[in-house]
Protein backbone atom coordinates (compact mmCIF):
# COMPACT_ATOMS: atom_id res chain seq x y z
CA UNK A 1 0.00 0.00 0.00
CA UNK A 2 1.66 2.90 -0.81
CA UNK A 3 1.54 6.14 1.22
CA UNK A 4 -1.39 8.26 -0.91
CA UNK A 5 -3.64 4.63 -0.55
CA UNK A 6 -3.46 5.14 3.32
CA UNK A 7 -5.86 6.30 5.69
CA UNK A 8 -5.93 7.21 9.44
CA UNK A 9 -7.32 5.00 11.47
CA UNK A 10 -7.53 7.96 13.92
CA UNK A 11 -9.53 10.99 12.18
CA UNK A 12 -9.44 9.45 8.83
CA UNK A 13 -7.23 11.48 7.72
CA UNK A 14 -5.59 11.00 3.81
CA UNK A 15 -2.54 13.35 3.97
CA UNK A 16 0.83 12.17 4.97
CA UNK A 17 4.04 12.68 5.99
CA UNK A 18 7.36 10.18 6.65
CA UNK A 19 9.79 11.15 9.15
CA UNK A 20 12.77 10.14 11.11
CA UNK A 21 14.20 10.49 14.27
CA UNK A 22 17.28 11.27 16.01
CA UNK A 23 17.87 8.26 17.88
CA UNK A 24 18.81 4.96 16.09
CA UNK A 25 17.12 1.62 17.29
CA UNK A 26 20.23 -1.20 18.41
CA UNK A 27 19.74 -4.16 19.20
CA UNK A 28 19.93 -4.71 23.40
CA UNK A 29 23.06 -6.99 23.08
CA UNK A 30 25.15 -4.23 20.80
CA UNK A 31 25.51 -1.27 22.60
CA UNK A 32 28.28 0.47 20.31
CA UNK A 33 26.44 -0.46 16.98
CA UNK A 34 25.51 2.70 15.43
CA UNK A 35 22.42 0.88 14.98
CA UNK A 36 19.60 1.60 11.87
CA UNK A 37 17.35 4.69 11.21
CA UNK A 38 13.20 4.44 12.39
CA UNK A 39 10.97 5.99 9.28
CA UNK A 40 7.65 6.99 10.82
CA UNK A 41 4.09 7.59 8.54
CA UNK A 42 2.31 10.70 10.50
CA UNK A 43 -0.96 12.24 9.28
CA UNK A 44 -1.06 15.72 9.02
CA UNK A 45 -4.80 16.10 10.17
CA UNK A 46 -4.00 14.70 13.55
CA UNK A 47 -0.58 14.05 14.00
CA UNK A 48 -1.05 9.87 14.69
CA UNK A 49 1.96 8.09 13.82
CA UNK A 50 0.36 5.07 11.63
CA UNK A 51 3.48 3.22 10.46
CA UNK A 52 6.98 2.57 12.22
CA UNK A 53 9.58 0.96 9.71
CA UNK A 54 13.26 0.00 10.33
CA UNK A 55 15.36 1.06 7.26
CA UNK A 56 18.17 -1.40 6.53
CA UNK A 57 16.52 -4.01 9.60
CA UNK A 58 19.20 -6.68 8.18
CA UNK A 59 21.87 -4.44 10.13
CA UNK A 60 20.29 -5.05 13.25
CA UNK A 61 21.93 -8.52 12.84
CA UNK A 62 25.46 -6.97 12.51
Amino acid sequence: MSISEKKCHDCGGTSFVEASDYINLRPLDKKMTLGVEKMYTVCLDCGEVVSIKVKNPDKLLK
